[in-house]
């Protein structure tokens, strides 16, 4: 999915660098927090401290990467460092040629420490919801490990993908991958600005996702109102029927693999049920502290506010129609929210051609990466 699109968008900047080679970019370090570096150049060695405040060192840049948790993979894909990997785990494996990787996994998805050490990593990625017991037993047989923080934010997960590219030399394809979601993010935010925000149900296996979780995070920023917030649920808890129809939510989120809603009278009873107002998300969207979890809050978006978000989307893809007079071009440009950074002077009729080329490839991107 990337590599085409990173193909076409490297053209595009390719054209707005030599056009406009003074002009500078916000780099994605200054727009999210990586670790505390606001640096995106990538050079080694790099030490960063994980999870377990344990500091990993890497001299050199890793070759072969093991990746024990979904999400990993999902990033290493989406930087583009796929090729790196050499291992990864078990529902990992939906991911373009994941399957000609080694699985590191047992069938009950725990980490197979002697499959790990025999894919030879140089580095292993291991997310949060890897044990801290798994990590002591990778460390203890010589590999070098980097354990996550729990990822409850937007900022956390690009926090992540940036730390990534920094630990395996693909810094230019996290900061890339950073600013593609912020592209899709500004949408959304431009959607849900005013709008009212109807009651929203996550409902898994019996299950919802409350407050401190990144689905509650997915749910809010789309413009929903998570209902397990309301009732003070933390964290991911079992939920009964009286939590159901006290609820009455206006939608219910299900992931692909439990589409379904129970047919339950609790559920029938909500509004959701009676006005087949059900939406189903891509696990691999909905459930991945990953960079295609902008897809998850992207489609409940549009679906909460569709109108709002057509309008945004095609503000948001509309060419720009100023350009700088001549005598502007001694004026700074200055960085803002913006998707574009058209306004910087010293813009030619060539720059206005270059910049239709890449709204073309950011409206292309983002049919795409649907």
């Amino acid at each position: 999915m990337r590599d085409t699109t990173r193909t076409y968008l490297l053209t595009v900047v390719l054209v707005l660098s030599v056009v406009a080679a003074p002009v500078g970019a916000v780099s994605a370090a200054e727009t999210t927090e990586s670790n505390g570096d606001a640096a995106v150049e990538c050079s080694f060695p790099v030490t960063v401290t994980d999870a377990t405040g344990t500091e990993v060192t890497l001299s050199e840049e890793p070759t072969r990467v093991v990746t024990v948790n979904p999400s990993a993979a999902q990033i290493m894909w989406e930087i583009g460092a796929k090729e790196k990997v050499v291992g990864l785990s078990k529902y990992a494996t939906n991911l373009d040629g994941a399957d000609s990787r080694i699985n590191v996994s047992t069938s009950e998805n725990v980490v197979n420490v002697e499959k790990a050490v025999g894919a030879e990593p140089d580095l292993v990625l291991a997310p949060n919801a890897t044990g801290t017991e798994t990590v002591e037993q990778l460390r203890e047989v010589g590999l070098t490990v980097y354990h996550f923080r729990e990822a409850e934010t937007m900022d956390d997960i690009q926090s992540d993908v940036e730390t990534v590219g920094r630990l395996v030399g693909a810094c230019e394809g996290a900061a890339e991958t950073v600013s593609e979601m912020e592209r899709d993010l500004d949408v959304v935010r431009e959607t849900v600005d005013g709008q009212e925000r109807p009651d929203v149900l996550y409902s898994f296996y019996g299950y919802t996702a409350g407050e401190g979780t990144f689905i509650h995070t997915i749910i809010e920023t789309a413009g929903g109102n998570n209902v397990a917030a309301d009732a003070n649920i933390t964290g991911y808890k079992q939920v009964n029927d009286e939590f159901v129809v006290d609820a009455d939510p206006d939608w219910i989120i299900r992931n692909s693999d439990t589409p379904e809603v129970p047919r339950t009278d609790a559920y029938n009873s909500t509004t959701a049920v009676k006005e087949d107002q059900i939406v189903v998300v891509q696990i691999e969207h909905l459930n991945r502290p990953a960079p295609r979890v902008v897809n998850a809050v992207t489609k409940l978006a549009e679906t909460f506010h569709p109108e709002a978000y057509a309008a945004a989307e095609a503000t948001d893809t509309a060419t720009p129609t100023a350009e700088p007079t001549p005598e502007q071009t001694d004026t700074p440009a200055t960085a803002d929210d913006s998707e574009t950074e058209t306004g910087a002077p010293g813009f030619g009729v060539l720059s206005a051609v270059s910049v239709v080329a890449a709204f073309g490839a950011v409206s292309m991107l983002r049919r795409r990466r649907r």
